[in-house]
């Protein structure tokens, strides 16, 4: 297959893997700013820049293992590029740099390499023996699900329109989409929807299928007192609003007063008018509801890797130490956040990670303990990547009995 290839978009592809492997930086931001940098790229470059970015964050260790050691300098990503779009049957441009290339070595070595799966799913040792202890027989579907792309889903606000009339107004906008549920709406090819006056106007968020699961989970009802403990920007904030039709209180909390900000820009543009953020500077903010909710979401900090093939970098910057450090965080949540929740109220503990020490184990730590016996456990459901091709999900339902 023959592509077209620009030196200068060759060079602005490795400047962005640099930034992301040598420096850390985050890919969404990288890419971001590469996008904005040049002005005279067209539609066909930006994406040829973005997925030649994504592509060699999420199969980066595959990559070095067929090109015999990791990338330290310029020429060592150019060279990781061509093993790239040699497995995607690319033509290679007939350039000095790609002059002594075998395609065939290439092919030959990635056929071995392939046989081993931490290379094949490209993923880290510690990861792979992770997931391989915590999930078993299941893993190996579950690494490959993690390394497919994305669908885009959009959630339809029920505050402001229908799923029928968000899906009409969308295709005069030359945005076609696909019902999946009831009020979900999958694309039906991607591109860049929050230019969209349906956006603007805040008849949809872009939030995936399985996050959608985990407001309804909550089972809110108008005329509740609702607190979002872990708000962040505050995507399952918005939907616990619309589920209760905008009546009662939502109470969204957070510790980053940034995402709060953000939280309230899109509330408003939501029509979702009774949350109310309050940023978490001291341990009295969290005391002073205690007893107050009626419905509790801890959805918090995880691995992050139920969402691995949205955010593929996260998985070469998240190590044991601190994936450890994430559990200890949680369960702290658990322990300190659990008091807000009223007698005879409900509490959901959610994660986007899909091991069994971030998910079930911590939940039953928590029944164990001394703030845990206020608790029953009512239901869970875990969501993989592989059952219905979204990302991978877990929560878990408590009530609170005294």
């Amino acid at each position: 297959m023959k592509k077209r290839f620009y030196k200068n978009l060759v060079v602005a592809i490795v400047e962005g893997l640099e930034q992301i492997f040598h420096y850390s930086w985050q890919a969404d931001d990288v890419v971001g700013k590469l996008l904005k940098s040049n002005s005279k790229w067209g539609s066909r470059d930006r994406r040829f820049i973005a997925s030649s970015i994504y592509e060699t964050v999420r199969w980066y260790r595959l990559y070095y293992e067929i090109y015999g050691k990791k990338p330290a300098t310029k020429e060592d990503w150019w060279h990781i590029l061509a093993i790239s779009w040699t497995l995607e049957d690319i033509e290679l441009p007939d350039w000095e740099i790609y002059k002594d290339t075998d395609v065939e070595a290439i092919l030959t070595k990635a056929e071995e390499v392939k046989k081993t799966r931490k290379f094949r799913e490209s993923i880290p040792d510690w990861l792979d023996n992770a997931g391989s202890m915590e999930l078993g027989e299941e893993w190996d579907a579950t690494m490959h699900a993690l390394n497919q792309p994305a669908r885009v889903c959009l959630r339809v606000n029920t505050l402001k329109t229908t799923r029928q009339k968000l899906q009409k107004a969308l295709a005069k906008e030359n945005v076609e989409t696909t019902v999946y549920d009831d009020v979900a709406l999958l694309l039906n090819k991607r591109q860049k929807v929050t230019h969209t006056k349906c956006y603007q106007k805040g008849l949809f968020e872009v939030q995936d299928v399985s996050s959608q699961e985990v407001a309804a989970f909550l089972d809110v009802k108008p005329y509740m007192h609702v607190v979002d403990a872990c708000a962040g920007a505050g995507g399952k904030s918005l939907h616990l609003a619309a589920l209760m039709e905008d009546k009662g209180k939502l109470t969204a909390l957070d510790i980053i007063e940034k995402k709060l900000k953000e939280l309230n820009k899109r509330a408003h543009r939501a029509g979702a008018y009774l949350v109310h953020t309050k940023l978490i500077d001291d341990p009295s903010v969290v005391r002073n509801l205690s007893h107050t909710a009626d419905r509790l979401l801890l959805d918090v900090p995880c691995s992050g890797l139920g969402v691995l093939r949205r955010n593929p970098d996260s998985k070469w910057k998240l190590t044991p130490d601190f994936a450890y450090h994430l559990k200890k965080i949680q369960q702290d949540i658990l322990q300190d956040y659990s008091n807000i929740c009223k007698v005879g109220g409900k509490m959901v503990y959610a994660t986007c990670s899909i091991l069994p020490s971030e998910n079930e184990l911590q939940v039953q730590e928590f029944l164990d303990s001394k703030k845990g016996k206020d608790f029953k456990f009512l239901e869970q459901k875990t969501i993989l990547p592989q059952d219905e091709g979204f990302d991978g999900f877990y929560m878990a339902l408590l009530e609170r009995i005294s």
